[in-house]
């Protein structure tokens, strides 16, 4: 598919024409063809699976052995890739293109500092000296905003936080100053106020580098805030090709279409907050003690969470909402009594008569709760069993909480109509966790917490690693079993623009405490405290700017 453009821009950087991967006689990629010109952002957008990451490293030239480039060419600055030996490419990589990755943790070495990771690639490219290197990896950190970066180039990855780790990334990624740049989902695993930063920061970087930007995501909020030009991908294919202008005014393919409607926030209809409360949090603290010296004293603690007051009813969700740090997920945990707390209560209520302070129970009193209170992870990968079936995970919880048919038959037939239930086919009860997309393995999370009856879920992220439209699938779901079973939620989230969709409370945390909660409609649209506001304005254009119109109708 070509699609002329009028290019504001002088050359192509890179062009790419007919790329096209297969494995076996499956095309991958097929038939791609897109330039981009010097000081551009082009977005490569589209669900996983449908070839983005693979045109990267194709780019790179570091796609798997099992895959094969059966037709095209990629050109940088008008120089064929495929005709380079090796180490032709290996000294293109780095110097004159480089690729950030989504997350950093896994791309960073972490027994060596991050100012030697960077500046082996100088040492590498530039034949710098040891002292000249490490100069000019502090000026690197400078320009990326690492604060003290003097210091902080003697750091290890695991001492710097999650956006930090990601601007040492960029810094490696610059620090030969490429010709072009391709950044790999880079935010999707950040907060939404690092995401703001990292963004900011790679705009400004293009501005004063006119450095071309290959930017891969799914996610409709980030390139309406960065792209000129934006290419959607499905199943191998470039399906719509345009301007940012035209591209939101004007969406052409279907499935453009419903990219940009599942991206965008929709409210719920107003439901009462009131009814009867299911779980309550009363002054709950969860504080690690820090130890020091030879005899491990205590000299300090951490404290989690500090002092919070919440309530859950029934058949309603609670979305807690927070950046990394805050506490969210240790409240989760001390809900479900997988860290102590260390004050406070945490009650459940069988109903308005009885109830139960669940972290004031031993591990054995707990257990007939367990079935209660149920959790679906944010990676549904690791938190399945991968050497048992589908059938044996869901059938696991039954079992060992006593709940349901007895027999095998009927567990097994109660296994078909959950997964049934949550869109999957009977036929998925024999195969393994690996047989299965994200989307899916999420849902079989949720039919696992399902088989057990529980009252409340906590759902902790359970949607940061979907796509936008699996995302949709999700969330939908979720909600239409809440309306069926009148099961509560604990929605522990930091994308703000998930809360309307499910929540109808929303409680905004920071640094262990709660400082904001009320309606979603009322904190949304009437934001009282700062950090609110901030992670608000945080958000990406087209998330707000939905908020807005979804608050007014």
């Amino acid at each position: 598919m070509t699609i002329a453009l009028n290019k504001k821009y002088e050359y192509p950087v890179l062009s790419l024409l007919n790329l096209t991967i297969k494995v076996g006689d499956q095309a991958l990629v097929d038939k791609v063809t897109f330039d981009i010109h010097k000081g551009e952002i082009f977005a490569l957008v589209g669900e996983s699976g449908s070839g983005k990451s693979l045109t990267s490293l194709a780019i790179m030239r570091l796609l798997p052995q099992a895959l094969r480039i059966t037709q095209g060419s990629i050109e940088l600055q008008q120089q064929n890739l495929f005709m380079l030996s090796e180490a032709q490419m290996q000294s293109l990589r780095g110097k004159k293109v480089a690729m950030i990755f989504q997350e950093p943790m896994t791309s960073l070495n972490p027994v060596m500092t991050v100012g030697s990771q960077v500046s082996e690639v100088l040492r590498v490219h530039l034949k710098l000296s040891a002292k000249a290197a490490k100069l000019k990896v502090i000026d690197l950190f400078n320009e990326v905003g690492i604060p003290q970066a003097e210091q902080r180039v003697n750091w290890y990855p695991h001492q710097l936080s999650g956006g930090q780790k990601q601007r040492v990334m960029i810094a490696m990624a610059l620090a030969c100053e490429p010709d072009l740049l391709i950044a790999d989902e880079p935010t999707t695993a950040l907060d939404v106020t690092i995401q703001a930063q990292v963004l900011q920061l790679l705009k400004k970087i293009r501005d004063q580098r006119q450095l071309s930007i290959l930017f891969i995501t799914h996610d409709m909020g980030v390139v309406n805030e960065m792209a000129d030009t934006i290419a959607v991908m499905k199943q191998g294919k470039l399906v719509e090709l345009a301007h940012k202008e035209r591209f939101f005014a004007h969406p052409r393919h279907s499935y453009t279409q419903k990219l940009l409607q599942d991206a965008i926030p929709k409210m719920q209809p107003k439901q009462l907050s009131g009814g009867q409360p299911l779980l309550v949090l009363n002054d709950l603290k969860v504080h690690f003690p820090i130890k020091k010296g030879i005899f491990q004293r205590t000299v300090g603690y951490v404290k989690a969470v500090d002092g919070v007051d919440l309530a859950i009813p029934k058949g309603q969700t609670l979305a807690l909402v927070g950046e990394s740090g805050s506490g969210k997920s240790t409240i989760g945990q001390a809900i479900l009594n997988l860290v102590r707390s260390t004050s406070g209560e945490v009650t459940f209520y069988h109903d308005a008569e009885d109830c139960v302070v669940m972290n004031k129970l031993s591990d054995r009193a707990m257990r007939p709760l367990r079935k209660k209170v149920q959790v679906i992870f944010q990676d549904p990968f690791s938190a399945l069993n991968p050497r048992m079936t589908i059938a044996e995970i869901i059938r696991e919880g039954m079992s060992s909480l006593q709940v349901g048919p007895k027999s095998k038959a009927e567990q097994y037939e109660r296994i078909e109509a959950l997964l049934i239930q949550v869109g999957l086919l009977p036929e998925h009860m024999q195969r393994y966790p690996h047989e299965f997309s994200g989307g899916q393995r999420q849902r079989i999370g949720i039919a696992r917490a399902l088989a057990v009856e529980p009252e409340l879920i906590i759902c902790d992220e359970p949607t940061s690693a979907l796509d936008v439209s699996v995302r949709a699938q999700v969330l939908t779901l979720l909600h239409d079993l809440q309306l069926q079973y009148g099961i509560s939620y604990l929605f522990i989230t930091h994308d703000l623009s998930i809360v309307p969709t499910i929540a109808h409370r929303v409680a905004v945390m920071q640094q262990g405490k709660i400082v904001e909660q009320g309606d979603v409609e009322q904190v949304m649209r009437d934001p009282q405290h700062e950090y609110t506001r901030t992670l608000l304005a945080s958000a990406p254009e087209l998330v707000r700017n939905a908020l807005q119109v979804a608050q007014v109708a």
